[in-house]
């Protein structure tokens, strides 16, 4: 199981004001708090920016690649944005993310086959609505890698995440339970010729939550995905408590899927 960092994001007041104002050093700050052995990639989440600052993803990859050699994972649902980011990386990154939005179809997936990235696919329909049943989710996971595949990207490059719900959510205890299941089914046999990768952003699960749910929670639910053959986990592995508890967790679950998630890159 591999780890990336989700912390490098624009919902942190830190990170939005240096994207603001171009400062790099608070981005190279975190980035050397985030690049800690463990932690394969960086997630470069630049959040909403209007088309004049569409070059903050570029000043952002930049910055990121200068301070370290983690790999990253470019993060937005502006295919503009992927665009400024992709053609500033120096290595191939992870693009992020497709779903059946057909505007994302349209202009995330050619991205995907233009520079042949790996590209996160998130088992949502095309009104972005989160199913909830496995057998739903393996629908979405079905069509979206034929739809890769006829754009001509390579199905492996595909990385399948079954979205984590929030603990807030009225059914939250079924989505949890149907996510380890649709993990389980991709990872093996069960839905295509090979097994599929597969992620889950570990954070969605307690956002708004962190004062009355401990990280432990995370940890509990981030045990069972590993053993349902979870293969990378963008979480924040800055949080007091975290990055013990993972090592932890990858004694149990040795990371014989290493090989498969090299093979991503």
């Amino acid at each position: 199981m591999k780890l990336a960092a989700d912390n490098l994001n624009a919902l942190n007041p830190v990170v939005a004001r240096a994207i603001r104002d171009l400062d790099p050093a608070p981005i190279r700050e975190l980035v050397r708090r985030c690049a800690k052995p463990g932690v394969q990639y960086i997630d470069v989440n630049p959040g909403f920016l209007s088309a004049r600052h569409e070059d903050r993803m570029t000043f952002l990859v930049e910055t990121v690649e200068e301070t370290t050699d983690v790999g990253l994972i470019l993060d937005s649902p502006n295919p503009r944005v992927l665009a400024r980011g992709l053609a500033a990386c120096r290595r191939t990154p992870i693009l992020s993310a497709l779903s059946l939005e057909p505007h994302k179809i349209d202009g995330i997936l050619p991205l995907a086959v233009q520079y042949g990235t790996p590209l996160v696919v998130l088992l949502m329909d095309e009104r972005s609505r989160v199913p909830v049943s496995t057998d739903e989710r393996l629908a979405c996971a079905v069509e979206l890698r034929q739809k890769a595949t006829e754009a001509g990207l390579d199905p492996s490059r595909l990385i399948f995440d079954p979205v984590l719900p929030n603990l807030r959510w009225p059914d939250a205890g079924r989505h949890l339970q149907e996510v380890v299941k649709t993990v389980r089914l991709l990872s093996g046999w069960s839905v295509f010729p090979e097994p599929a990768h597969t992620m889950v952003g570990l954070s969605n699960l307690r956002s708004g939550l962190r004062k009355v749910s401990p990280v432990e929670e995370e940890l509990r639910y981030l045990a069972v995905l590993a053993g349902a053959g979870l293969e990378l986990v963008l979480a924040d592995v800055i949080q007091p408590g975290f990055m013990d508890g993972y090592q932890s967790l990858t004694e149990f679950f040795p990371s014989g899927d290493d090989e498969g998630c090299q093979r991503i890159l």
